[in-house]
């Protein structure tokens, strides 16, 4: 058993961090936990990528984003949030998922698991949940779909030089992927249910990704679904019932990511059964359970496009200010 805490955070992304600043700032006692490495989710986008948004809509803790451009790549993002750490001296441990929470305000035990599979316990007087939702992908629940070939991350388009990838999903991630195979040599396919492609993706993506389709360089299948995954090819059922058996060396399933809201149901979080929202003050984010505190994305549910690094990053200022007054 570890000396006790005022507050344990639930994951290391840029909005857990903004939280932790503000504890540290604060001079409680905390810790933050992360199952994988440090802003786990960006680690896993894309190589190339570049921000939608602007570097001051990224900045935590008053602390400056260097970048090149305007928008800055995966890279920066990555070196900047390190900075952040060191800066502020975060306790952060790696590798560690939390395996439940159970207690009551002013007395939860935390267990957790590292990845060498050791258990772990703590005790901490308040927790915040800050876990995101791009580690956990919409399952397409076919055959093949669990095939070492089939991926729900797109990274690095070099492994699939001259090779038969199909991209499935229809908004901006697949549209950058499906770009961004064809330009490093892959024969691609776009596979999607909608008629047209999402009005999400971002406006200087969209004619990009319109005339490489109507030039036939990226060869598009609308109002399709894939039924089969097979190691040599894809199955695929169109509008008109028609059964297409394509050759396919990779699939990348691009198919949306969900918050994890059985470990929220787990620690007693209620969820709205149709919006998936859990229950919170909007004021404080202080969940159903005193002491238990959401924080970023996992608060908007199913609606995952409401909630971004840009206006996360202030929720910390929010639940620090309010657990202030309970400690």
């Amino acid at each position: 058993m570890h000396e006790p805490l005022d507050i344990l955070i639930v994951g290391a992304g840029p909005t857990g961090l903004a939280c932790a600043i503000e504890a540290v700032k604060s001079e409680l006692k905390v810790l933050v936990v992360e199952k994988g490495v440090l802003v786990n989710s960006i680690f896993h986008y894309p190589s190339t990528m570049t921000f939608f948004t602007s570097r001051e809509r990224l900045e935590i803790g008053d602390l400056p984003l260097s970048s090149l451009n305007t928008k800055p790549h995966r890279a920066e993002a990555l070196e900047y949030y390190r900075r952040v750490a060191d800066f502020y001296r975060l306790p952060i441990h790696f590798q560690e998922r939390v395996m439940g929470i159970s207690g009551q305000g002013g007395g939860f035990r935390v267990t957790t698991e590292t990845g060498e599979g050791y258990r772990k316990e703590y005790t901490t007087r308040m927790a915040i949940i800050a876990t995101g939702y791009y580690d956990l992908p919409n399952m397409m629940g076919i055959s093949g779909e669990d095939l070492a070939k089939v991926s729900h991350y797109y990274t690095d388009p070099h492994p699939y030089y001259r090779r038969k990838v199909a991209v499935i999903g229809a908004a901006n991630s697949a549209a950058v992927a499906a770009l961004d195979l064809w330009r490093h040599g892959a024969e691609v396919t776009l596979i999607y249910r909608e008629p047209v492609l999402s009005p999400k993706i971002k406006y200087w993506i969209r004619p990009d990704i319109e005339n490489r389709i109507k030039e036939f360089s990226i060869r598009a299948l609308p109002q399709s679904v894939v039924k089969e995954i097979a190691p040599k090819s894809i199955c695929i059922q169109q509008s008109d019932g028609e059964v297409l058996r394509l050759e396919n060396d990779f699939v990348f399933a691009l198919t949306g990511y969900h918050p994890d809201f059985q470990f929220l149901r787990d620690i007693g979080v209620e969820i709205d059964p149709k919006t998936q929202r859990p229950r919170c003050d909007t004021e404080t984010l202080e969940s159903n359970v005193p002491g238990i505190y959401l924080a970023g994305v996992i608060i908007a549910g199913m609606d995952t496009n409401e909630i971004f690094i840009e206006n996360g990053r202030f929720h910390g200022k929010q639940i620090i200010t309010d657990a202030l007054k309970k400690l």
